[in-house]
């Protein structure tokens, strides 16, 4: 409850700040927009000629479904996260911020380098979103990792301590997980954390601009 009342305490104060508050709003427009069209980019990309290449990491073993390994971590990281960090208002912003930029940089490179699916993959679908949902699954949303990058970021967004090391073990099971079930080639894996932080990194110079 004490914690609560700190976190309320801290936004207030910060909303106080016009800056802080008009950058607020905008970055909550922003990211709402920014989500909405970039599920009409995923629907777009589904239909899309792409191409397939030998991964010779994914080549040295046969996928297995990990599929609730992976959401595990995801779901439970998330909030983890967020109420971590909720408590510093321009940090919570910061990492609304960076999503918006890495997620912008994702849609550029899938309309960059079009990419079919590992012909082995086992498709990950989210078992909650499936529960309620008959939607189809991306399964073209290859370069680079979107779990990767998220998991990656939710560790730069937080300060020091057992949290912040947790999110990096989870960023490397996440990596893991998806190459086990060839939902991702090797590449896709291994460039997330590279524009995560390059995300973060812009992010930050915009704050600094900002503030």
């Amino acid at each position: 409850m004490k914690n609560f009342s700190i976190t309320i305490n801290n936004w207030k104060h910060e909303l106080q700040n016009i800056k802080f508050r008009y950058s607020s709003i905008i970055t909550i427009s922003v990211l709402a927009i920014v989500l909405f069209l970039v599920t009409q980019f995923l629907a777009y990309n589904e239909q899309r000629f792409g191409f397939s290449f030998n991964d010779p990491i994914l080549s040295l073993f046969k996928p297995i479904d990990v599929t609730w390994f992976t959401f595990i971590i995801m779901y439970g990281a998330l909030p983890v996260t967020l109420i971590a960090i909720s408590k510093y208002p321009k940090i919570f912003i910061l990492a609304m911020q960076t999503y918006i930029v890495m997620i912008t940089f994702r849609v550029f490179c899938m309309f960059m380098l079009p990419l079919n699916p590992p012909v082995d993959i086992i498709i990950l679908e989210d078992p909650f979103i499936a529960f309620f949902s008959t939607g189809a699954t991306f399964k073209k949303d290859l370069f680079f990792s979107g779990h990767t990058a998220t998991m990656f970021l939710m560790y730069l967004c937080l300060n020091k301590g057992i949290i912040k090391n947790l999110m990096l073990v989870s960023t490397l099971l996440i990596g893991g997980l998806v190459l086990l079930q060839h939902v991702h080639y090797s590449i896709d894996v291994f460039a997330a954390p590279i524009f995560a932080y390059t995300s973060y990194r812009i992010a930050k110079k915009i704050n600094e601009f900002i503030y």
